[in-house]
């Protein structure tokens, strides 16, 4: 049944930030369409959304779930107003990830935001938005990150291709979070030392960027990028400085 209401579509919606995402778009009033590999009611330490939210458990990097979703979407809604593209893709290093794997990452990652961009964009409401979430390893990297870090960097690029694309149909945009903790983790000093704000980032700082990009007070900005890190990838980092040593 079509409804009126603004409508939010956010991918790996079951846990972690997409978890707080989904919790805070039903909280400003709108329909949420999630999708995510695991049920809401397995993800740890999240709580249900409940209200307006619906989930599907699917693989965004299979085109018939992503396909099937979208249908659902259309069909219940037959409107888009916001799409945040969060579903994470998996990690496998230089030295044991096969080409499936690392191809497998790019669907997740950088395909399935673009089609299920495609399949949208002809519902998308007046003033609607798309924020994609990329990561802080959009610009640096650790060893072994191949597939994860290759995927985070297209969707970067993607954003801004389809800012352009989309331009008077929808603003794209994307945020690129640092070190989020959504698990509670048991953090050491030296952890909360090396952001600048002096602590680890949580997932609601992400859902503030989100929420901002979303809202017409962000109606001038498209085809950007923001860091959620704390300032971690502003931080120079020299031996002995800071605290700061090499290991040998």
């Amino acid at each position: 049944m079509k409804t009126t209401n603004r409508v939010a579509v956010v991918t790996g919606g079951a846990h972690g930030i997409g978890a707080a995402l989904v919790e805070a778009f039903v909280a400003d009033g709108m329909a949420v369409e999630s999708i995510d590999l695991m049920p809401v009611e397995d993800a740890a330490n999240t709580q249900r959304p409940r209200g307006s939210a619906r989930h599907t458990v699917g693989d965004v990097g299979q085109r018939e779930h992503l396909e099937r979703f979208a249908r659902q979407v259309v069909e219940r809604h037959g409107r888009v107003d916001v799409v945040v593209h969060n579903a994470p893709p998996p990690m496998h290093g230089f030295d044991a990830c096969s080409y499936d794997q690392f191809v497998e990452a790019l669907r997740v990652g950088v395909a399935a935001p673009f089609h299920l961009t495609q399949l949208l964009a002809p519902w998308f409401a007046p003033g609607a938005s798309v924020v994609c979430i990329s990561s802080s390893r959009d610009r640096m990297s650790q060893p072994q990150t191949e597939s994860y870090t290759a995927a985070k960097g297209g969707i970067a690029a993607l954003t801004h291709a389809m800012a352009m694309s989309l331009a008077g149909r929808a603003r794209v945009n994307s945020v690129s979070p640092g070190w989020i903790d959504t698990q509670g983790a048991t953090l050491a000093a030296p952890d909360l030392a090396q952001h600048a704000v002096g602590r680890v980032g949580r997932p609601a700082d992400v859902v503030a960027a989100v929420r901002f990009l979303c809202s017409p007070e962000a109606g001038f900005i498209t085809g950007e990028n923001i860091a959620v890190d704390g300032g971690m990838t502003r931080q120079m980092i020299y031996h002995g400085d800071c605290g700061w040593t090499l290991g040998a």
